[in-house]
């Protein structure tokens, strides 16, 4: 976590207040917008770059959408391959729930929010279902909503590079 990627998150305006229903369901009075904000090179390369010299992994892989183009930065950064999971199988073509060779690959899974763990855990449960090993997942933010107690019930740590607190302590939104 660097002063600098929540400094760029809060430029790039990832935070914004208001009433928001969340992918979980759950009401909120912010709204935590990574996709958006990432479209920005220089919070991209950000992210990119700390992920890519943190942490060891064989694969970088990102759930659909969100997680797809900070997967291909990391990709790029760190010059390893990386790893596609759709949200749904395709009814034509291979139908094949991952793009890119995960097996008996170590498989870092990045997220751009984690909230209640869900999408994180359906990327997890994914991976190791085609033969992946994946128990770390690294999300850009984290609510603190209950994503890492969900899934540290199910072998994964959630590693957040900002956390939703940081965000709000900031004030300079």
């Amino acid at each position: 976590m660097t002063a600098t990627l929540r400094e760029l998150l809060v430029r790039y305006k990832a935070i914004e207040f208001g009433e928001f229903t969340l992918a979980s369901g759950m009401k909120s009075t912010y709204y935590i917008d990574v996709k958006s904000a990432v479209t920005h090179p220089d919070l991209l390369s950000a992210v990119a770059a700390e992920v890519a010299v943190s942490y060891e992994f064989d694969v970088i892989a990102g759930v659909a959408v969100g997680g797809v183009p900070l997967a291909v930065a990391v990709s790029l950064v760190s010059k390893k391959p990386y790893a596609i999971i759709r949200s749904s199988e395709k009814a034509h073509g291979k139908k094949d729930l991952i793009i890119g060779n995960i097996r008996g690959k170590n498989v870092l899974l990045i997220e751009d929010v984690t909230t209640s763990g869900g999408s994180a855990l359906y990327g997890i449960q994914t991976l190791r279902s085609a033969g992946g090993r994946a128990d770390r997942v690294v999300t850009v933010v984290d609510r603190e909503q209950g994503a890492g107690q969900m899934l540290l019930e199910h072998g994964v740590e959630v590693i957040p590079l900002v956390r939703v607190s940081e965000l709000l302590k900031s004030r300079d939104f």
